[in-house]
């Protein structure tokens, strides 16, 4: 943005129209320069007045839109001549160099005229003379934040060179600006520093240089801090009194400006502009003002503003479109003012829904009321959204967050009429747009109105009174006592629109006593019929909207004032009144022509003529879109007020074209014509002026310079330098070339050894000669004798990304006493003066890729030579770079053109400008006219292609876009990259239709069989043939061939498949120029398969047309671990029979098999190695039968088993600890278990085998391991794995520590307890339960016993010890036998019987029903449960030797055994003796196992103590 300084008493009206940095070159040329080739004066108004025509404000690229880097330097152009278009500049410019070259003849002659008078000089000043100081420094001592002026008076001849230093050190004011400033005027020489700091303390110096010698004049400067500043002490002890100092009177230089800002709807936006302020007081800010399109802003909750630490802020934290517009900066200095402008644009924030319209802006409240306001605002822009068919306004009392819509239907025009308020309330109003696709966001509410009566105070009159308070008078009271009010009068409509008119009238006077409110009435023209209209609303405004009139009809209308004492007449009725346009307006007629020309590297400055009927012209919207695009884009979201304006954020190079829109009420008009289309390119101007000037080698004689290019090139390359000198101590300057130099380097010959000279350099394109450079530094005219080399220049920068870059520079022109071996690379941060060298070793070529940079941080680079004899000087230091790529940058892209094979390389550029040039170079070396490559361009992209890629065609290849901001790129071809691209190439070249899938078969239904391929890709003109053993096979009768150009497939359908088909099969394949075959051998065992494969699906299509299995038999497993033999049937009808097989014994299950549910299935329960078989299952009816086998045994069995295993291992329980009599015993209890799974036990990690120490066995339900008669050995972990064969399931158990010493004493419990019960006294046999005898029969009651040691045998009757007597005879004989005999029994010996056997392990108590009968007697019925009838007992004889009974056995664990899961199990009970057969039935006595007096036959014997 330029940036001008005016006097306060020549500042006028500052429009957003400003001018390019050209234009104001121009004019400092037209005052500095006397004397210029083809830039003389009058030449230069000129082009400086032309420049100014065309000069507006440029601004940087958005970056939402991704466009190009920010412009440093940008501008505007508004004037008359730029309708004249590019061509019309450019025949100006051509005028301008013919008039320059007539005037240049004459200046030649003033020139030669000038040179020969300045030989005419006072002999005394052509005396050589020392420097010597006419007036020497003198000390200072000045407070902190106050600035200094040193200054000197020197003589001498040639004139002095005067360098300042400050401690020795040479003081350089760019590296600290607004720090320092040096001036010389008239011979005066002075060093001003501002805003001095304590640091500032120090010794200055100025020295004074010419070839006859050196003079050095020294100060001392102190700065003290005033008494109570942080470390420093007031030695005077008081503080100066400073005098107020008015802002104005500062001296501000701007720094830093913002540039062209894009913002979105509701996000924050800042702009700022450092600067330098002299002096700077912290209580005393520069005075700053900011505007908008020329509008003072005011701070606020929606612009904040502030100036403080050397910076002017002004935001926008919640930013709308409102906010849109051209803001300048103004801030006041001693010399005037200091001003910048740029133009900032808010796009539209995602819409709510998608496709819905913008939000509107700049929503107002006018004619405000007492109930009534008119709300107003602008139409929001539409490009690609439907067009807007209305708006809703909504309005909120202040302080409340309720919005409540105004409107039920949208209103069409940008006005609307608000009733309802309530008086004395505060009200904010808003506006949505609404289209076809939906509803806006809502623009920013508007500011507060409160709704009172505006002509309140018309009707008070204030009289004054000296001294005495002022008497206030109401309209009213000089009414009189008037209590009907007067009628309403000029009734008239002062809206009128399609959807509404609004009608006005003047309040009536007198107004009465009472409050008043209005009452208005319509009559339809010529029916003299006169209907109210508000009936239900008090109307208390003289305004009101009336919505429900007819298109097309006529009314007339009346008001009547009325208030609690009555009505008014009527006032006079209104003329006719009809709903329409007012005065027939409506949108505005579209623009005129529009024509866009050349900006700015990325704007476009448009113009266009107002429309012809502009109907209360709002502003205008501006469109563009991309050349060759569809999509139109807003240029502006906020309608503009003039007819030319500047689109910026485009794309460079980039081709647009552009339309307009007016703006009114009524919405937007048509766009106007389309404009020609433009490419974005910067406007042709004068190049600005180079820089840099160093110099490279001296002999003498003679000096080599170089000099660093334009900034900016003035929109055409730069073709011409002229150089121009002067002795140091002279002010002539005298031209070095008069033809013009192409290079950046020169030797200016004819130079005066020991001799100062001071170099200036212009820069020319088509448009003429640019402004000079500022002076070079006085460079001494003497031989370079020095053994390092001289400075590298023409340090560039290239492929710039985020955190690196390619650094380039030119070898030094003076070597030194031998040839520059390498370099070394410095580099710095910017505004740091610490240089770090990046290449530990010198390297030889000139860049070097520098890596690890920070992204967005700027740095300086330098170079340094080395030769045999040392490290020379170091060149220039290089321009600032900042680590960040250019938008929308691109790489290098390395390929091979699928049309011609070609290997290349090709970069489309992110801009470009119409005098770029694509440079390319292998190894940073220019490749130029090579014959092993080619270079082409085509708009934005540029390709080098290889003509014969071989291996010296490897390197690193980079390109340079010429006259961009740096578009650059590389890419390093690689051996084995090259390979890859090479066998492309030849695959392109000679190109072969490729192949997804090669020639194959596959057998179909019914046996047919098809051969097929699958191509990567078929066009519709391919042709193919298919060859069997040398035959061409064409589709028909057996065969068909068919290919299919989507997919790629060609195919081949053999319908019978017989041993005839053996053979080579070959399909060959043209498409264009690329063809194809594929081959495939059916031959031997290879034809047999495919053979067997027909046979075998023609069969199975003929099986298919009965019942069949679709599915044949296979097996799964439930959760309860049942295994289903399952299979699924098809073609199945009522009649079909389904049965099951088992080694061909028929299986009929539980419930029969339903076939028409189409599966069937088998559970086999427990399933173990028992259920080993072949399994069958046939389907049958009267149209066939199928059958499916299914072998279980081997794999099929194993599967099955670790199905099994991997339900039951994963419901597996945790290992449960049981003691028994024999040992411990570990179970675990799962779904299902049987002894074929895959089961082990181990201990410590190792496996456990079954033997006579450790059992292992299962139930069903569980499997368990038995440590019979443990011991310590047997005490750690135990674990249980279950395999399912692909998952372990492991469970684990610690039999250690105490879970082992309550086991094994339980053990110990039960082993006692066991003994116990196998020892102890009790029958082992020979006696009944009951016994039924007739009277004077003899009756015996034998019976064997066990009990070691031998028990104790007691008899009892009727729980009465019986002893032995003639009648009843007791025996026991061996300790075994143990006899009751009673002889000849009479009924007194019937009873309870019972005996009871017992030794010290406990015993047995057994009882006996004796029941006698009388002869002839009925026997007597037996109770329900007891025999029928009885026979005598007959004695039973003893066996001579019976055995003693055997030892109880260990119990072994079967299968039926389910143990509680306890630690501790029960005493086990005793096995019920065996008892010997009995003649008679059994009584109706209890069972054994209830309870008698005596002790119980299973009642547990005395156990031992526990140890």
């Amino acid at each position: 943005m330029a940036t001008k300084v005016i006097p306060l008493h020549k500042k006028k009206h500052v429009s957003h129209v400003s001018t390019d940095y050209s234009s104001l070159h121009s004019k400092h040329v037209v005052t500095q320069q006397t004397v210029r080739k083809s830039s003389s004066k009058s030449v230069s108004q000129v082009q400086a007045q032309a420049t100014e025509a065309m000069a507006e404000p440029a601004y940087t690229i958005p970056v939402f839109r991704q466009r190009g880097s920010e412009e440093t330097e940008e501008y505007q152009r508004v004037s008359t001549h730029v309708g004249k278009g590019l061509a019309a500049i450019q025949e100006e410019i051509h005028r301008m160099r013919v008039a320059t070259k007539t005037q240049v003849d004459n200046l030649a002659i003033q020139r030669e005229v000038q040179e020969m008078m300045t030989k005419k000089v006072n002999l005394y000043e052509e005396v050589a003379r020392v420097p010597d100081f006419l007036v020497a420094l003198r000390p200072h001592t000045v407070w902190e934040k106050s600035p200094v002026k040193l200054f000197c008076t020197i003589q001498g001849h040639p004139r002095p060179i005067v360098k300042w230093c400050k401690g020795g050190v040479p003081i350089d004011p760019p590296n600290a600006p607004g720090k320092y400033k040096i001036e010389n005027k008239y011979g005066v020489h002075s060093l001003i520093i501002n805003r001095c700091m304590v640091s500032d303390t120090a010794e200055y110096s100025a020295v004074a240089t010419n070839q006859y010698g050196t003079t050095t004049s020294k100060a001392m400067v102190t700065v003290k801090r005033p008494a109570g500043g942080a470390g420093e002490s007031c030695h005077l002890g008081l503080v100066p009194h400073l005098t107020e100092i008015h802002p104005s009177k500062l001296e501000v230089s701007l720094l830093d400006r913002f540039h062209v800002t894009f913002g979105v709807e509701g996000s924050s936006v800042s702009l700022v502009c450092t600067m330098v302020v002299v002096p700077d007081l912290p209580n005393v800010p520069p005075l700053a003002q900011w505007y908008r399109d020329d509008k003072l802003l005011k701070p606020g909750k929606l612009v904040e503003m502030s100036v403080s630490g050397g910076a002017a802020r002004l935001t926008l934290p919640h930013a709308a479109k409102d906010d849109e517009g051209l803001y300048t900066l103004r801030i006041f200095t001693k010399d005037g003012t200091a001003e910048h402008s740029a133009y900032l644009f808010i796009e539209d924030a995602a819409p709510s829904v998608a496709g819905a319209p913008g939000a509107p802006m700049s929503v107002k409240a006018y004619d405000i009321n007492m109930d009534y306001v008119l709300v107003a605002w602008k139409p929001p822009n539409t490009t690609n959204e439907a067009a807007t068919s209305g708006y809703f306004v909504d309005r909120c009392e202040a302080g409340s967050d309720t919005w409540v819509q105004c409107n039920d239907s949208p209103v069409k025009v940008c006005k609307y009429p608000v009733h309802g308020l309530r008086v004395g309330h505060t009200y904010h109003f808003r506006v949505r747009a609404v289209n076809s696709a939906g509803i806006s966001r809502p623009s920013r509410k508007s500011d507060k109105v409160t709704a009172l009566d505006p002509a309140e105070s018309e009707r008070l009159q204030v009289i004054k009174l000296d001294g005495k308070p002022d008497i206030v008078i109401k309209d009213d009271d000089l009414e009189g006592y008037v209590t009907i009010p007067g009628e309403p009068t000029d009734v008239h409509a002062s809206e009128i629109f399609k959807s509404y008119v609004v009608l006005s009238w003047k309040p009536p006077s007198p107004r009465g006593r009472a409050p008043l409110w209005y009452i208005i009435e319509k009559c339809l023209a010529g029916t003299g019929t006169w209907q109210r209209i508000n009936a239900a609303v008090k109307l208390h405004s003289p305004r009101y909207a009336v919505f429900d009139l007819e298109d097309g009809k006529k009314y007339h209308f009346r008001v009547y004032s009325v208030n609690t004492y009555g009505f008014s007449e009527a006032s006079a009725p209104t003329g006719p009144i009809q709903k329409v346009d007012e005065h027939g307006k409506g949108v505005p007629s579209a623009p005129g022509q529009v024509v866009a020309t050349r900006n700015t590297k990325s704007s476009v400055f448009v113009q266009w003529d107002p429309p012809k009927h502009p109907n209360n012209l709002m502003g205008y919207y501006i469109d563009g879109r991309a050349a060759g695009s569809k999509q139109w884009f807003p240029c502006n979201h906020k309608p503009f007020k003039h007819t030319r304006f500047v689109v910026h954020g485009l794309v460079p190079g980039e081709t647009y074209v552009f339309r307009i829109q007016a703006v009114n009420v009524y919405g937007l008009s048509d766009e106007s014509q389309e404009s020609s289309p433009i490419a974005v390119e910067p406007a042709l101007a004068t190049p600005s002026a180079p820089f840099g000037i160093t110099m490279l080698s001296c002999d003498g004689s003679s000096m080599t310079l170089a000099w660093k290019s334009p900034k900016h090139c003035g929109g055409s390359k730069v073709n011409a330098y002229y150089i121009d000198k002067r002795n140091a101590d002279t002010l002539a300057w005298k031209e070095v070339n008069e033809t013009s130099i192409k290079e950046r380097i020169y030797t200016v010959e004819h130079l005066t050894e020991g001799t100062f000279y001071e170099f200036k350099i212009q820069a020319g394109n088509m448009a003429g000669v640019g402004v000079p450079s500022a002076p070079s530094t006085p460079l001494k005219c003497e031989a370079w004798t020095m053994a390092e080399p001289g400075p590298a220049y023409d340090l560039s920068f290239s492929e710039v990304r985020g955190n690196s870059l390619v650094f380039l520079w030119k070898a030094p022109v003076y070597s030194g006493a031998s040839a520059v071996t390498g370099y070394f690379v410095d580099m710095a941060k910017k505004g740091s003066s610490e240089f770090v060298t990046l290449n530990a070793e010198a390297t030889s070529h000139r860049y070097l890729h520098v890596k690890g940079l920070e992204e967005g941080e700027s740095y300086v680079f330098k170079v340094r030579a080395v030769n045999a004899e040392g490290l020379g000087k170091a060149s220039q230091v290089s321009e600032p770079v900042c680590a960040k790529a250019l938008s929308g940058t691109k790489e290098i892209v390395c390929g091979v053109d699928e049309e011609t094979g070609d290997i290349f390389l090709s970069l489309e550029a992110c801009e470009i400008c119409e005098s770029s040039k694509f440079v390319w170079s292998k190894n940073y070396k220019a490749i130029g006219d090579c014959p092993r490559v080619s270079v082409t361009a085509k708009g934005r992209s540029s390709r080098l292609t290889f003509t014969n890629p071989d291996k010296d065609d490897l390197g690193r290849y980079s390109v340079v876009v010429t006259d961009t901001d740096g578009v650059s790129a590389s890419h390093t071809v690689t051996e084995d990259a090259l390979n890859s691209m090479l066998e492309l190439s030849y695959a392109i070249r000679h190109p072969i239709v490729p192949l997804k899938h090669g020639l194959n078969y596959e057998i179909l239904e019914k046996g047919h069989v098809r051969f097929w391929l699958q191509a990567v890709k078929l066009s519709s003109a391919v042709s193919y043939r298919f060859i069997v053993n040398d035959k061409e096979v064409t589709s028909g009768e057996g065969h068909k061939i068919s290919h299919d150009v989507g997919t790629g497939i060609i195919q081949m359908t053999v319908d019978h498949f017989t041993k005839a088909n053996e053979g080579t099969y070959t399909v060959q394949i043209h498409d264009g120029k690329a063809k194809n075959q594929s081959s495939l051998v059916l031959v031997g065992d290879v034809f047999k398969v495919a053979l067997k494969e027909a046979e075998f699906q023609r069969k199975e299509h003929i099986r298919k047309q009965g019942p069949h299995f679709s599915e044949y038999l296979s097996f799964t497993v439930t959760e309860d671990c049942t295994v289903m033999l399952v299979c699924k049937v098809a073609n199945v009808k009522k009649e079909t029979t389904f049965h099951w097989f088992k080694d061909d014994e028929e299986i009929v299950p539980d419930a029969p098999p339903n076939v028409l549910s189409g599966s069937c299935a088998l559970p086999i329960p427990l399933f173990s190695r028992k259920d080993h078989g072949i399994y069958k299952a046939t389907l049958g009816d009267d149209r066939g039968k199928d059958t499916s086998l299914y072998d279980i045994s081997g794999q099929v069995f194993e599967d099955i088993i670790n199905a099994l295993a991997q339900i039951a291992g994963a419901s597996a329980s945790e290992l449960v600890l049981q003691c028994t009599p024999e040992g411990i015993r570990l179970q675990c209890y799962m779904t299902y278990y049987t002894e074929e799974m895959k089961t082990v036990w181990k201990h410590r990690d190792s496996k456990i085998a079954s033997s006579e120490k450790m059992r292992i066995g299962g139930t069903a339900e569980m499997a368990w391991m038995q440590i019979c008669d443990p011991t310590d050995k047997e005490k750690g972990h135990y674990t249980i794995e279950v395999s399912d064969g692909i998952k372990t399931h492991a469970r684990t158990f610690d039999l250690s520590g105490q879970a082992y010493t309550d086991a094994y004493e339980e053990y110990l419990r039960l082993k006692a307890a066991a003994f116990a019960e196998k020892n102890r006294g009790r029958v082992v046999g020979g006696l009944p339960d009951v016994v039924t005898i007739m009277e004077h029969k003899s009756l015996s009651l034998t019976c064997t016993v066990f009990g070691e040691p031998t028990p104790e045998v007691t008899w009892f009757k009727n729980e009465q010890e019986v002893a032995s007597n003639p009648h009843t005879k007791l025996t026991f004989e061996g300790g075994k036998f143990a006899s009751l005999v009673i002889t000849e029994v009479t009924p007194e010996d019937s009873g309870k019987y019972s005996i009871n056997v017992r030794n010290k392990y406990g015993g047995e108590f057994v009882e006996i029903t004796v029941s006698v009968y009388k002869h002839g007697e009925k026997i007597p019925e037996p109770k329900l449960g007891q025999p029928k009838a009885a026979t005598p007992a007959v004695t039973p004889v003893p066996p001579k030797s019976p055995a003693p009974p055997p030892k109880t056995p260990t119990p072994t664990p079967s299968k039926s055994q389910t143990p509680a899961p306890s630690l501790k199990s029960p005493t086990p009970a005793s096995t019920p003796a065996s008892k010997s057969p009995t003649p008679t039935p059994k009584s109706p006595t209890p069972p054994r196992s209830v309870k008698s007096p005596t002790p119980p036959r299973f009642m547990k014997s005395p156990t031992p103590p526990r140890k």
